[in-house]
């Protein structure tokens, strides 16, 4: 879909700014501004001992020609919304990043930046890193995400423009190697870029033909230019080191209505004079002596990190041509992204549970109630799902559905995408206006662990909805009954895993996410219906706000505490009502966010956790790292094996989880610490 561009809306015809650029260079010879950047990365890989020319070397005239003509940016106003977008998706080639972002004039890296790539607390990492350096978009490594997180990126953008029209929409390019296109994650979110007819999305294909191993033909032999033909892409090839050719294929993407992918044909490592050409380039500096023979073969006779003024004052100019679409950009203020009123409705939500009988409730159905009224007070919520729409309750009809012809709709249907979805995700919160949630079923999440990773690393407000959580769901069988998944997510740093017990604490999880802005949370529901445990006469707080929290206790001597998450809170106070009738005493804790309760100071920690001798964890999951709760001489109960085909009971039945079992354990335990 191609709308109003932001350089054609605000910025001079090309052929003008050509024939200004032209005149800024003088007596500056055009190849020289590509030179530059080449010996700025040689530089930086040569002082760190480290790094990837490969890409630098091989696409220094597309970037070039990218920045001199067509770019839309402002370094000194490096977040202004009405930007285009460049994403590097093969995030080893940050070394050319680098050295763009201080020819254009970014106020960092500095010089010194540069000559500190890849050293410690430096902001030129190895691979680039989202919030270190302004004009780093996202932060791209493993190789796929980077386009993946473009095309979300390029939705949110597309969007926003179908809501408020007067805006031009700027541009999403990103640049890609031929490892990130033999990623599946990359043909996930490329189909959908596709489908989606997103015209503003141009990929610049470094196309050198080798890989680490060697040539792409080791394993390769696919047809790209026909694939992404197939799916609705618009597709050219160009010379990749010839800077007219270059500007022809990015005329023709811009004047396409598809999704473009620019095929620029390069020799990995260019300029190089013994390692162009070959793997040995792809990593690891060149060395002095090639270095030498590498300035006289291109004409640069300069010491390492000397720039020419000539050469920079060009280069600081480029961003000149943007200055016009800036200056008239509106000042709207920023949207905010969870409305008070939003919160509000859920809070009202949450009291209602209380006011009006509410009958047992799978808490996938708590959390669909809670979209329902989150979706009229917080426009920014933008959902999907990866093919389960009706199984995990992620669409609610206040959501028009996000296809082609209506873009500024709130619901995606990825399709059998959940890699993609997640990463899509990723791409939607970099845009900054959008609050994305997607959902799927538990044991699907390794499909989408690298992006949730990503999510994490990045501190991005992404909100993943994990149904079907244990066995309990039964029939399905093992493939579908997650084991490992759920303490697996609790190992991603600044991830918070949120695991409710009742319709109550599934809005208060959700209240939780909405008002986590410096991180993804991972909501894990269940299938089962469950009943309210949270008494009225409890206060009415967000109690899930503090990680874990007594739901119930019998008297200051404690006998025994039960620790629980989700569904398995239901069952351990049926297990301790057993136990009250033998004249037990003891606590019921539930514990819905691990990473919550780390926060909270050690005093209340103890004082959820208690000191009685018996301390018994049951969860539904893996019960590995329970030991930091319950101690070394208590119990834990949960599945530490595949799962089975059956009906839910029958397979909880079978692995030990019921009141009965428990009962049994805690009773023996008690009366062995007597």
């Amino acid at each position: 879909m191609k709308t109003t561009s932001l350089s054609s809306f605000l910025v001079p015809p090309l052929e003008f700014r050509q024939n200004a650029s032209r005149k800024e260079e003088g007596i500056v010879d055009p190849q020289k501004l590509a030179t530059a950047l080449r010996f700025l990365a040689v530089d930086m890989v040569e002082a760190a001992q480290s790094g990837h020319l490969g890409m630098p070397l091989g696409m220094a005239e597309v970037v070039t020609a990218l920045c001199q003509d067509f770019l839309t940016f402002c370094p000194k106003d490096p977040r202004w919304p009405g930007r285009d977008r460049l994403i590097f998706s093969g995030g080893h080639g940050s070394a050319l990043l680098y050295g763009l972002l201080y020819l254009l004039g970014y106020e960092r890296p500095t010089l010194q930046d540069l000559q500190n790539f890849r050293q410690l607390h430096a902001p030129t990492t190895g691979h680039p890193e989202y919030g270190v350096l302004e004009g780093v978009e996202a932060t791209t490594g493993p190789l796929g995400q980077g386009i993946a997180m473009a095309v979300g990126l390029c939705a949110a953008l597309v969007r926003r423009q179908a809501l408020t029209p007067e805006l031009p929409l700027p541009h999403t390019y990103v640049l890609v190697g031929d490892g990130d296109l033999m990623e599946g994650v990359a043909h996930e979110a490329m189909a959908l870029a596709g489908h989606l007819r997103l015209g503003s999305l141009i990929v610049l294909w470094d196309d050198n033909g080798i890989t680490i191993d060697g040539p792409t033909s080791l394993s390769l032999s696919t047809d790209f230019p026909a694939v992404f033909l197939a799916e609705n892409w618009h597709v050219c090839t160009v010379d990749g080191h010839d800077s007219a050719d270059i500007r022809r294929g990015l005329q023709e993407a811009l004047a396409d209505p598809r999704p473009s992918l620019i095929r620029c044909r390069t020799e990995i490592g260019h300029g190089s004079p013994h390692w162009a050409g070959t793997a040995r380039i792809h990593s690891g500096p060149i060395g002095a002596e090639e270095r030498c023979q590498m300035q006289e073969a291109l004409g640069w006779p300069h010491a390492p990190f000397e720039i020419p003024e000539a050469v920079l004052s060009v280069w600081r100019a480029f961003a000149q041509r943007s200055e016009a679409a800036h200056r008239n950009w509106p000042k709207a203020p920023p949207t905010k992204r969870v409305p008070a009123a939003a919160l509000a409705a859920l809070e009202q939500l949450k009291e209602a549970s209380w006011t009006a009988p509410v009958a047992p409730q799978a808490t996938r159905c708590s959390s669909r109630k809670a979209l329902e009224v989150l979706a009229q007070h917080c426009p920014s919520l933008i959902g999907g799902s990866a093919d389960l729409t009706p199984s995990t309750g992620t669409h609610v009809p206040q959501m028009a559905i996000f296809i082609a012809d209506t873009p500024q709709g709130r619901y995606v249907h990825y399709g059998v995408r959940e890699h993609g979805m997640a990463a899509f995700m990723n791409g939607l919160a970099l845009e900054g206006t959008c609050l994305p949630y997607g959902g799927t079923f538990l044991a699907f999440s390794d499909y989408m662990r690298p992006a949730i990773r990503l999510s994490a690393l990045m501190q991005l407000q992404v909100l993943y909805i994990f149904t079907h959580d244990s066995i309990a769901l039964g029939e399905d069988g093992p493939t579908h009954q997650p084991i490992e998944q759920l303490m697996s997510l609790r190992l991603i740093p600044n991830l918070h895993v949120f695991r409710p017990a009742d319709a109550v604490e599934t809005y208060e999880c959700w209240a939780c996410a909405l008002n986590r802005t410096q991180g993804p949370s991972a909501l894990i529901l269940g299938r089962q219906e469950l009943p309210l445990l949270r008494p009225r006469s409890d206060p009415q707080t967000c109690l899930v706000a503090r990680g874990g929290y007594i739901l119930e206790e019998d008297a200051p001597q404690r006998q025994f505490t039960l620790l629980a998450t989700g569904s398995e809170v239901a069952l351990a106070q049926e297990a301790k009502k057993k136990l009250n009738a033998q004249g037990l005493r003891g606590t019921l804790v539930s514990l819905p966010c691990w990473e919550l309760f780390e926060q909270q100071d050690a005093s209340y920690r103890r004082q959820v956790l208690g000191e009685a001798p018996v301390r018994v964890s049951i969860e539904a999951g893996s019960s590995a790292g329970w030991e930091k709760y319950t101690g070394d001489h208590s119990a834990s109960f949960g599945v530490s094996e595949f799962g089975l085909s059956g009906k839910g009971a029958e397979v909880l039945q079978h692995f030990g989880l019921t009141p009965e079992a428990v009962y049994d354990k805690v009773f023996t335990m008690v009366k062995e610490h007597a």
